[in-house]
């Protein structure tokens, strides 16, 4: 029997008036924030398993929020909304509870998924600007990667002197809606990865080696070994790392979850093929 002092939860899926797409809890488990086709996000307060929230109306969006990604702890408390009129927002919560809200065109045809780069990355030559041998120095960035319906993977920059979001990049290889992208979260590490899936039933890993590098795209072959066809069987919904970065799942249209790991000089191969 439940206890009388027990805190009544107020169920998530109440609080929208359409379908949810998304749903992320922040790095403290404090926060939790949802999206839906009703063109809003909410932002819950989760403590002791009370959930409370008002919409967030992002103002500018008028079709359906698709995804959502928190910013790594230690940039602050901020979120990233991809929305399917090609726009994405981001939220930046201040700390006397006003929210900042910046919202820009990122994919012509719909923007699909974001996905957060670690918030700092190994640089080879220090912040002095004089290179040591054998040494590398540690720089704070706020970067993010979005998947659009244009069939590209693009990357955003905040610049510190405009006070705006800057397209720093454009990743090309899919050849039909990027459904998901997924930023490896290897802090601290040199080499950067980016996983993406597509409605043209590939997962490319795009890879450089340092921030000056460019980039490089492998495709997954799920066929090994008696094929070099990158094709899956149905289109490929979702990507996500393990918290090392160097575990990939990779959710197919056909029900099927597979893990994937870069092998030492053989490229990357499946570790384990289970049904969903």
């Amino acid at each position: 029997m439940a206890s009388a002092h027990a805190s009544k939860a107020v169920p998530v899926e109440t609080q929208h008036e359409d379908m949810i797409h998304d749903a992320q809890l922040d790095y403290y488990g404090k926060r939790l924030a949802t999206c839906s086709s009703d063109k809003t996000i909410r932002i819950f307060n989760v403590v002791k398993g009370e959930a409370k929230g008002e919409p967030v109306i992002l103002k500018g969006v008028v079709e359906t929020v698709n995804s959502i990604a928190w910013a790594p702890y230690d940039i602050g408390p901020i979120l990233a909304c991809a929305s399917s009129d090609g726009k994405v927002s981001v939220l930046s919560f201040q700390n006397d509870g006003s929210t900042d809200v910046s919202i820009f065109p990122a994919h012509g045809t719909g923007a699909n998924a974001v996905s957060w780069a670690p918030s700092v990355v190994a640089n080879a030559v220090p912040a002095s600007g004089r290179p040591t041998s054998g040494q590398s120095s540690i720089a704070p960035q706020k970067r993010f990667v979005t998947a659009g319906s244009d069939n590209l993977i693009r990357i955003w920059g905040y610049d510190e002197e405009a006070k705006k979001w800057i397209e720093e990049e454009v990743i090309k290889g899919h050849e039909d809606w990027v459904r998901d992208v997924a930023w490896a979260p290897n802090i601290g590490l040199p080499g950067m990865y980016i996983a993406s899936a597509s409605q043209d039933r590939t997962v490319l890993i795009h890879t450089r080696p340092t921030s000056s590098s460019p980039w490089s795209s492998t495709p997954l072959l799920p066929s090994l070994p008696n094929s070099q066809d990158p094709h899956f069987p149905d289109a490929v919904w979702r990507v996500s790392w393990s918290l090392a970065g160097n575990i990939l799942a990779v959710s197919c249209g056909d029900g099927k979850v597979s893990l994937w790991k870069e092998g030492v000089g053989q490229g990357w191969e499946c570790v384990s093929d289970f049904a969903s």
